[in-house]
């Protein structure tokens, strides 16, 4: 019996796709065995997972801050007279900035004096007529009233003079001035700032839930822009009594020594809260898969495969993780390798990493 060509081209169809079939079967298996899915182990570098001390840190931005800061103002309406110092000079604690116009409290102040001196000089005379029993008791008693009266006159005058005598209220640095001899100066009108730059404060937040690690003596590292290779040492000296509810954050103060005034207020602060050592679990971080919402690890079993195990991860520093919870002390883990693995995949050590385990 004698096919026609049709028939022959339809089952030469036939054959070639039933091959083609075949052939994507082997290379799938091939790539199956390839990536770890078949019996060929893959080449992984694992660890054991042991308990270690850990001492991570806090790091945030801090706002630096003097000591003692204020803006020298006047207390009275007055002409500038007289300015005692310039922009950028160190003070002592009293010394006169600002000496403002005070002719007419000079005037009030030796009236006060001299009628001070001879209400004085009338209850002298008053008293020895008193003991001489030439007066009445009330009429003494009415020149003493008198006599206290003027000085505490006096007393006044002296306080308003005071105050034309603009003065430092502790030691410190001096900002740009802004007043000059001749300007008519009111109660709040800015003549400079002051800042006791010798020692500073730097304030910075630390998330609630750091709370209890906190405590007052903890060492804190600083660095700033203006002096990136220097490194700033200070000590936790405040924490807050309340935690803002807007950010859940609670302020931190640090005190900084100032010797060579490379804190200035108003400086952004990098800051490294040291927390106290502690015994944890960690892994290189490398070890650690992130796939979406998952954090996984993979996990040696006895049998030499591997299974895929959920982790919570804490703090990561220096290339390591912690591990919060998933895995305990002894289980061994693969670091290294772990693009190629899928659940249950069989893995083989490394020569190179056995080779460094016994040497």
């Amino acid at each position: 019996m004698t096919l026609s060509p049709r028939p022959l081209r339809l089952l030469a169809l036939v054959a070639l796709s039933a091959g083609l079939v075949a052939c994507g079967r082997d290379q799938a298996a091939a790539s199956n065995r390839g990536s770890g899915g078949g019996d060929t182990p893959v080449t992984v570098t694992t660890t054991v997972l042991q308990p270690s001390s850990f001492a991570d840190s806090i790091v945030a931005i801090g706002t630096a801050r003097a000591r003692e800061s204020i803006t020298v103002t006047a207390k009275v309406s007055e002409t500038v007279q007289a300015v005692h110092f310039d922009s950028g000079d160190e003070v002592g604690k009293g010394a006169v900035l600002v000496t403002l116009s005070g002719q007419q409290q000079q005037a009030a102040l030796a009236q006060a004096e001299a009628a001070s001196k001879e209400a004085q000089q009338l209850y002298a005379r008053q008293q020895e007529l008193a003991r001489q029993q030439l007066i009445a008791t009330s009429q003494l008693d009415t020149q003493r009233a008198m006599r206290d009266q003027a000085m505490a006159q006096v007393n006044q005058v002296r306080a308003q003079l005071g105050d034309r005598s603009i003065r430092a209220p502790f030691a410190g640095v001096l900002g740009i001035r802004q007043v000059s001899p001749g300007a008519l100066v009111t109660p709040g009108t800015a003549i400079a700032t002051l800042d006791d730059i010798s020692q500073m404060y730097v304030d910075f937040p630390v998330p609630e839930g750091a709370l209890a690690q906190l405590a007052k003596g903890q060492q804190v590292l600083g660095r700033t822009a203006a002096y990136p290779d220097k490194r700033l040492t200070g000590i936790v000296s405040t924490i807050d009594a309340r935690v803002d509810p807007t950010t859940r954050s609670v302020t931190v103060r640090a005190d900084f020594a100032n010797a060579d005034c490379s804190l200035r207020p108003g400086m952004l602060v990098n800051v490294e809260l040291q927390r106290s050592t502690r015994t944890a679990l960690q892994l290189p971080e490398i070890a650690v898969v992130q796939v979406g919402q998952r954090t996984f690890v993979y996990r040696a079993k006895p049998d030499g495969s591997v299974e895929q195990i959920d982790v919570q991860v804490g703090t990561r520093a220096d290339g390591r993780a912690e591990i919060l919870k998933g895995l305990r002390a002894g289980d061994r883990v693969v670091v290294d390798g772990t693009g190629k693995l899928r659940p249950g995949s069989k893995i083989a050590e490394s020569k190179a990493a056995a080779t460094a385990s016994e040497g």
